[in-house]
């Protein structure tokens, strides 16, 4: 959805089977000024208090015992197309099969439930400018089913050959899990000139979607390059 349009707040659903972790996820949630949980809910409630509220960020439980998170991501994608919110997927788990199928439906990554405090916040931001959360503990499995595991993914692969060096900068920040916009301040480059470049590069990974993208760079190991230096103007 982009960035929040309504006086700077992040507007947040937290959806969970568990009341206790609901309840502490609010409270972690509610002492960041700029980001307010707007209700939560198990997950027969899900896909009606979602549609209901509209918020900019979902932290959506991928385990639940009536309806799983990727049913209700299927759901909330197939209702309200590109006006459906940015969802990251929240897991126990440093190793579940259903992350993988979680990114190929649209999800904007996932985190761990025990993420610290102040990185959840942080990631909160980051989903709600347009950026992505790819936890660093789970990451490895998740990029090695989906890169190794379908043609697709093998075939974008290959497409890395087709950027740029300039296009390459951005997916490697990209791939670090950065907005648009801290792409264009690392890079000292227009916010719209990095929008271009995005949609340039998804183009030629045969239609990725942002995070996967990013675990396609990670996996090359695009990621672990830092153009910080780059000082082309915009």
């Amino acid at each position: 959805m982009g960035q929040p349009e309504h006086g700077g707040t992040i507007r947040v659903v937290v959806v969970d089977d568990e009341q206790l972790v609901r309840s502490g996820l609010r409270m972690i949630l509610a002492a960041a000024p700029d980001i307010e949980v707007v209700d939560d809910c198990g997950d027969a409630q899900a896909v009606d208090t979602i549609l209901a509220h509209r918020p900019d960020v979902v932290l959506l439980d991928i385990r639940m015992p009536d309806v799983d998170g990727l049913t209700v991501l299927k759901r909330l994608k197939s209702t309200l197309g590109d006006k459906a919110p940015t969802v990251t997927m929240l897991t126990t788990f440093d190793a579940d099969e259903y992350l993988i199928s979680a990114l190929r439906e649209g999800a904007s990554g996932f985190l761990l439930k025990d993420t610290e405090p102040e990185q959840l916040a942080r990631s909160v931001r980051i989903l709600a400018a347009g950026g992505q959360t790819l936890d660093p503990w789970v990451t490895r499995t998740v990029i090695r089913g989906f890169v190794e595991g379908t043609d697709d993914a093998q075939a974008a692969k290959c497409a890395l050959e087709q950027l740029t060096d300039r296009e390459r900068e951005v997916l490697a920040l990209l791939g670090q899990g950065l907005s648009n916009a801290e792409i264009a301040q690392r890079m000292h480059l227009a916010h719209g000139t990095v929008k271009d470049h995005v949609s340039a590069i998804l183009a030629k990974l045969g239609g990725l979607n942002r995070v996967q993208a990013a675990v396609l760079a990670e996996r090359a190991g695009l990621a672990t390059f830092d153009p910080a230096g780059s000082q082309e103007p915009p």
